[in-house]
C-alpha cells in the first residue's frame, strides 16, 4: 500500500476569512471553492500541502490549546526561523511565545491563524536526528527495522539530489 497525506481539514467559523488569511500570510494557492454558502475551500501552501477549509457546526474557545485532545497544530519547515519570522510580523503574524527546542532536533516558534488555530514554524538543524532521517541517503542508525545504512557516496546526496558533505552520524 502506498500512501500520502493528500490535505488536513480545518473547519472554521468563517471560511472566507480563513481562507484569504492562509492566501495572504502564508502564500496559499486556492485550488477548488465548492461554491456553496459558505463556501469550502481547498488551499494549496509550498506546492506541497493542501489544506481543507470548511464550514464548522461549533467552536471552542481551547482551540488554540496545544494540550487539546485531537490534530492540534501545523508545522511549517523554513530553513531559518528568524528570517521567517521577521517575514510573517510584516504581513500581520503576532508572535507570543519565544522560539522552543523542537523534538527531533532543531527548534519551533508557535503562532496563530485568524481563528486561534496553532501553526508553528520548525527549523531542523543540520544533523538533527529527523533531518537526517527526512533526507535521502542520509546514515540511519542500523539495525533500525525496515531502514538500511547508507553508504558514503548517499550519505552525500541530500533530498534535492545535490551532493554535499553530510552532517549526519
Amino acid at each position: 500500500m502506498n500512501l500520502a497525506v493528500e490535505h488536513i481539514g480545518l473547519a472554521a467559523r468563517n471560511t472566507v476569512a480563513l481562507k484569504e488569511w492562509y492566501v495572504r500570510i502564508l502564500g496559499a494557492r486556492e485550488v477548488f471553492n465548492d461554491g456553496k454558502s459558505p463556501p469550502a475551500f481547498l488551499l494549496e501552501i509550498a506546492d506541497r500541502l493542501m489544506i481543507e477549509i470548511y464550514p464548522a457546526d461549533t467552536s471552542s474557545d481551547a482551540t488554540g490549546n496545544n494540550k487539546l485532545a485531537g490534530w492540534r497544530h501545523l508545522a511549517i519547515e523554513v530553513d531559518s526561523l528568524e528570517s521567517a519570522r521577521a517575514e510573517l510580523a510584516r504581513r500581520g503574524v503576532i508572535f507570543d511565545e519565544p522560539i522552543k527546542p523542537a523534538g527531533g532536533g532543531g527548534r519551533v516558534l508557535f503562532f496563530k491563524d485568524s481563528e486561534g488555530n496553532l501553526l508553528h514554524l520548525v527549523e531542523r538543524s543540520e544533523g538533527s536526528m529527523l533531518a537526517c532521517q527526512r533526507h535521502e541517503g542520509a546514515v540511519r542508525p542500523s539495525g533500525a527495522a525496515g531502514v538500511r545504512s547508507a553508504t558514503s557516496a548517499e550519505a552525500a546526496t541530500t533530498h534535492s539530489g545535490k551532493r554535499t558533505k553530510s552532517a549526519c552520524p
